[in-house]
């Protein structure tokens, strides 16, 4: 399937299956006036259930498209399936795995389309939001495109990552943030501390939306559970955008596991009080003189 050709089928599966995620789902969205009518935009969830790829497009208006291993091709049920809603495939085999998810996601801005990337690289297998890799940074900053957060609720529960099938009759949240224009920073695109403060500031919004714990560590099958929580930033503190240099693949796989952000993670006043602000370079540049201002 041509590159081009991802996601042709998304309006007719949209119509198909969004009455039917519906019924047995009770789907909640907030922020949607976030994404952009027209133009070129990454939208930048966490990952916590294979269903995340499903869930998002389905409440969008506009085709979104997004890259995915391309293992998906080879088992019958998803051969078709994930394209038809959107994945380029990428094999991760090789060296230029990380070269050419980044091309095929630039393609897809070029023509003015919304992209969607997973900043965490994988499915978080404990629940908690992991370090982002700086490819959606540096994503952004080579097609001048605004990063879209979006924080992802219960779909964990509805299907974690080792279980087979969905349960039915449970609620997912789905939340869009306010866009992050990455373009003032256009003449530092190869600057690494201001692609970690980019990466860092989409993870931190992410945060404040799902409610989940943030840990210092990138997301692994080894990580699940080992990962220690990070050191919580100051409230009366501005967090800073982050950034690296990681590969972006499995932009539309699979997702996480325990129960992100849950309701317990919402006070009565509506504030996601329970999650952990990141551990961001934010920190150690406010012990030295900022490379990156954000206060501007």
């Amino acid at each position: 399937m041509d590159q081009q050709d991802a996601g042709r089928l998304q309006p007719l599966f949209r119509a198909v299956l969004t009455p039917g995620f519906r019924f047995l789902w009770r789907v909640r969205t907030e922020g949607l006036e976030n994404i952009p009518e027209h133009g070129p935009a990454i939208l930048a969830p966490n990952h916590t259930s294979v269903l995340d790829s499903f869930f998002v497009p389905l409440v969008l208006k506009r085709r979104m498209t997004y890259v995915g291993k391309a293992e998906y091709l080879d088992d019958w049920k998803t051969k078709w399936l994930f394209p038809a809603m959107g994945m380029i495939p990428i094999d991760r085999s090789g060296g230029d795995a990380s070269k050419g998810a980044l091309d095929a996601a630039a393609g897809v801005l070029d023509r003015g389309e919304l992209f969607g990337i997973y900043p965490e690289g994988t499915r978080s297998r404990s629940g908690k939001l992991h370090k982002g890799h700086t490819g959606v940074a540096r994503l952004a900053l080579r097609c001048k495109a605004p990063i879209i957060p979006v924080g992802i609720v219960g779909t964990v529960e509805v299907q974690p990552p080792d279980a087979k099938t969905p349960k039915p009759f449970r609620e997912v949240t789905i939340r869009f943030g306010k866009p992050i224009d990455v373009t003032r920073y256009c003449d530092r695109a190869s600057d690494r501390m201001v692609l970690r403060q980019i990466t860092d500031e989409v993870m931190y919004s992410i945060r404040d939306m799902s409610g989940q714990e943030y840990v210092d560590t990138y997301a692994t099958k080894q990580a699940a559970g080992a990962a220690k929580p990070a050191t919580p930033t100051p409230a009366t503190t501005q967090p800073t955008p982050i950034i690296e240099l990681d590969p972006v693949i499995e932009v539309n796989g699979p997702v996480l596991e325990p129960a992100v952000g849950s309701q317990a993670a919402i006070d009565a006043t509506g504030s996601r009080s329970g999650a952990t602000a990141p551990k961001s370079s934010a920190e150690v540049l406010r012990q030295s003189r900022p490379l990156v201002d954000l206060t501007i």
